[in-house]
């Protein structure tokens, strides 16, 4: 009995060739701007150069704030920082401390002595700066 041999498809053939184009064009289409493409890794990069920047800020801040931290130290507490923190706080003088009364709106000392300001403008000055 003779055996009669099937001959593949056209269409099938064609469309299997289709598919793997296909894919392989999604493929391609992810390498260039997929999530971890190479246009994503130009953003991660400047991302992490952001984060780094910041975290550098950051850690500069840690450590002024460990350093001050460390000057409260019961072992080296400094009395001078101590009654100066206090009477910054407080708004307290003593008689021997020199005062230097600042501008509040340009940040710069007041001219002269206190005796070219008027007590009322003083007053308002002073007031503005506590509101």
């Amino acid at each position: 009995m003779p055996t009669r041999l099937k001959r593949p498809s056209f269409w099938r053939q064609l469309l299997l060739a289709g598919g793997l184009v296909a894919f392989q064009g999604y493929l391609a289409f992810n390498v260039v701007s997929g999530q971890f493409g190479v246009e994503s890794q130009k953003q991660m990069h400047a991302e992490i150069g952001e984060l780094k920047a910041r975290s550098g800020a950051l850690k500069a801040e840690i450590d002024a704030y460990s350093h001050r931290v460390a000057l409260f130290d019961p072992a080296r507490l400094d009395p001078d920082i101590v009654s100066e923190r206090a009477r910054a706080l407080l708004s307290m003088a003593q008689p021997d401390d020199l005062l230097i009364m600042v501008d509040p709106s340009t940040g710069k000392p007041t001219s002269g002595s206190s005796a070219a300001l008027s007590e009322s403008k003083l007053i308002d000055i002073i007031e503005d700066d506590i509101e």
